[in-house]
């Protein structure tokens, strides 16, 4: 009989995305499948989610959760098997998952994630309609409250993993909320929900959870230290024998170059030739000089972890090796405005489009040549494993989980013909400068350059081995649980 797993996220692909947690909640599910793992998904009935839902089933009522009506509705969505959170009060805003349009949390976020966790953890314990999980896997902070609810209450014994994505975001609130929350008073103490005189949502579900996993081994081997623990190095250390670093993967029928109508022209390992029918395009679309230059691109959030200012003082010298550079993201002001700035003053060598724009990052990885990721920590990336499926090489720190998917150009990389990118360290402004400098002298090499971008399209990044693993540790869970 197949396992049954109740998902819990706060967003999924492709239903609403801010970041690669939509992308994880949205493939894991498939491709667990072909490990006998059934997943159900509860996310938050935003009116993006709703407005796609279709036929959908009430299969549960509440009349006050945390103060307002609320169902949850069961629907299937693109393959996906959902239990939405129908609370308009919480969800049914203008804006984003987590805030409104100028990019201000929406002050009752607590609330809001604290709704969805309380139901996560009543479905794992009474069920829906005659289905109940076996396990219960939660996603970063706005889930995570689901395993300390669980924990203190009558699903303790379901076995429950909880997934960081990305350790800096914890969902940190006053103490004076703790009342609200429904939890017994044994659950207010450094063993479970008080973080440092407030509460830690993030903290709350490690300390209750069965297994914690992160995104990539080495992000789980940096997080047990103070520079990226980020405060809960201590919980993580105490708890290292639950740890378990698991690779993302990518839907690889989507992220397809074979095959994808999104680019004016598909392309092969074999024949990368259809390659330069893409990058015209990408020129033409960023105004860039119709050259042999390399095209560097940029797809990413525009912030301090993601190194986008060391970018902003590499341009000059980019541009002065003769590249080029594509660039879509959006984050912080004083970044956008630094990047459209040198836009301002390198026509036809630089362009920018701020915001983020789907279909436009799939042309920018079909042409660019290389893909720049100067992060500071990184749990995963799934921006270079996109890279590596399409031929654009990918240029990273070697942090996370760019360490772990991307095989440097050095010189025995280069001569067993498994180089795919360039890792570079510590993100600073010299090694990202030498990086960029071995990169446009790499791709005046052609042969060597193709055979990176072949090594790289050849590469594993689909979510077979990780599925294998989630299942593998499910399953030893429940005998742990038994």
């Amino acid at each position: 009989m197949a396992m049954k797993l109740l998902s819990v996220a706060s967003e999924v692909y492709p239903l609403v995305k801010t970041g690669g947690l939509a992308d994880v909640a949205g493939a894991l599910p498939g491709a667990l499948a072909g490990q006998d793992v059934k997943v159900r998904t509860l996310v938050p009935g935003y009116p993006a989610v709703i407005a796609r839902l279709g036929k959908a089933k009430v299969v549960r009522r509440y009349e006050a959760l945390f103060g307002v009506p609320a169902t949850v509705l069961a629907a299937s969505v693109g393959g996906l098997d959902l239990l939405v959170l129908d609370a308009p009060d919480f969800y049914a805003r203008e804006g984003g998952p987590y805030g409104d349009h100028a990019g201000n949390e929406w002050p009752d976020n607590w609330r809001r994630f604290a709704a969805l966790s309380r139901v996560g953890a009543d479905i794992a314990a009474e069920g829906v309609k005659g289905w109940r999980p076996d396990v219960v896997h939660v996603h970063d902070w706005q889930a995570a409250m689901t395993a300390a609810y669980m924990r203190f209450g009558p699903a303790a014994r379901v076995p429950k993993v909880v997934t960081i994505h990305n350790l800096a975001f914890q969902g940190r609130f006053s103490a004076d909320i703790f009342a609200a929350l429904g939890l017994p008073q044994e659950a207010w103490g450094v063993d479970g929900v008080e973080y440092y005189g407030g509460i830690g949502y993030l903290k709350a579900g490690l300390v209750s959870a069965d297994a914690i996993t992160t995104v990539s081994q080495t992000y789980a081997e940096e997080i047990r230290s103070p520079v990226h623990g980020m405060g809960l190095d201590g919980l993580i250390n105490g708890r290292v024998d639950r740890l378990h670093g698991i690779l993302n993967g990518i839907d690889t029928d989507i992220w397809n170059p074979e095959n994808d109508s999104l680019i004016p022209k598909a392309y092969t390992a074999r024949a990368l030739g259809g390659r330069t029918v893409n990058r015209r395009a990408l020129e033409s679309r960023f105004g860039l000089d119709h050259d042999g230059a390399p095209i560097f691109i940029i797809v990413s959030r525009l912030t301090w972890q993601k190194g986008m200012d060391l970018l902003v003082g590499a341009i000059d010298h980019l541009v002065g090796l003769g590249a080029k550079l594509a660039v879509l993201g959006s984050g912080d002001h004083p970044l956008e405005g630094a990047f459209l700035g040198a836009a301002d003053r390198h026509r036809g060598r630089i362009g920018v489009q701020i915001g983020y724009d789907e279909p436009l990052s799939y042309l920018m990885q079909a042409g660019g040549d290389a893909i720049l990721i100067p992060s500071r920590f990184e749990p995963c990336g799934l921006t270079q494993l996109y890279a590596l499926r399409y031929g654009c090489v990918p240029v990273v720190a070697r942090v996370g989980g760019l360490a772990d998917t991307v095989i440097d150009a050095n010189e025995a990389a280069v001569a067993a013909g498994v180089a795919t990118g360039i890792v570079f360290a510590p993100s600073d402004p010299l090694a990202l400068h030498g990086a960029i400098g071995r990169a446009v002298r790499l791709h005046g090499q052609r042969p060597v350059w193709q055979a990176m971008q072949r090594a790289g399209m050849r590469s594993e990044v689909s979510w077979d081995h990780s599925a294998a693993r989630y299942a593998a540790l499910y399953r030893a869970l429940l005998a742990e649980a038994a």
